[in-house]
């Protein structure tokens, strides 16, 4: 909370998100010990490289690696699940913010054959667009909705609902949020995560009960040609998976005479 601030938008929301994470993390840490689980924030020591970092960092295939914002992982510090928790005040962020996710949590998933699950807990102005493609790439998302900060904002005496280019008023909210105790600052914090905390909770049960039998439920195959185009089908079974790899014919499905073109628009389906 110090330093000159210019930004007052800009400085509350990276408060407002720094505290939302710090709680998350707080309550699932607290959680998961009843699995024998870990949350990890940071890297910390790695015995591989014998290195320290205060980042998150886990991989994809092609070593890349992702900053995320929090792994559960089991007692063999396996990856469970994937969680990040992002506040955005304008949905014109949306693309970026969201994106970011799919395209992290899809890369890293593909590399860590441990992983159950991502989880994302969105705080602010979220699309309904944005959410569907977070949906699209199997990613479990709570969402806390911009109303209901500006109302646990407000009971602190800070007026939080300014239009975009308000600089004055938001300068005004900042001034007043960063002279507030750390108590309150928690406060607000706390009653934004207990908006969700519930069915997170309900989601990390399911998750991470070992006691289920496992058992296939979706088969995806992806098929590529030597000049580049990809079919992807989904199946329930791995017996439908197999009989249609059985009759596969490469003439037959890469015959895109009747493909769709750029002016088709896509139906509504689960892929």
């Amino acid at each position: 909370m110090t330093g000159k601030v210019t930004n007052g938008g800009s400085a509350i929301g990276e408060a407002i998100g720094h505290y939302m994470e710090s709680v998350i993390q707080k309550y699932i840490t607290q959680y998961i010990d009843n699995y024998n689980c870990h949350f990890l924030s940071q890297t910390g020591h790695n015995p591989i490289t014998g290195k320290e970092s205060k980042k998150l960092l886990l991989y994809d295939s092609f070593v890349n690696d992702y900053n995320i914002d929090g792994v559960i992982t089991n007692e063999k510090m396996q990856p469970l699940i994937l969680l990040e928790s992002k506040y955005i005040r304008y949905k014109k962020h949306n693309r970026d913010k969201g994106s970011w996710i799919c395209n992290a949590h899809s890369a890293i998933r593909k590399h860590y054959p441990s992983i159950r699950s991502s989880i994302a807990i969105l705080a602010g102005n979220w699309s309904k667009s944005s959410l569907a493609m977070l949906q699209s790439c199997d990613v479990n998302f709570f969402l806390i909705n911009f109303s209901l900060i500006v109302r646990f904002l407000s009971e602190k005496g800070i007026d939080f609902n300014w239009e975009e280019n308000d600089k004055e008023k938001a300068m005004l909210a900042w001034d007043k949020y960063s002279r507030l105790p750390e108590n309150d600052r928690e406060d607000i914090a706390i009653k934004m995560v207990d908006s969700i905390k519930n069915n997170l909770f309900t989601l990390l049960d399911n998750i991470l009960d070992d006691s289920k039998i496992r058992e296939v439920s979706k088969v995806i195959l992806e098929i590529v040609s030597d000049h580049g185009e990809t079919i992807r089908k989904k199946f329930e079974t791995t017996q439908e998976a197999i009989s249609y790899l059985e009759d596969f014919s490469p003439e037959i499905a890469f015959d895109n005479s009747s493909c769709i073109t750029i002016f088709d628009i896509p139906e509504n389906q689960d892929h």
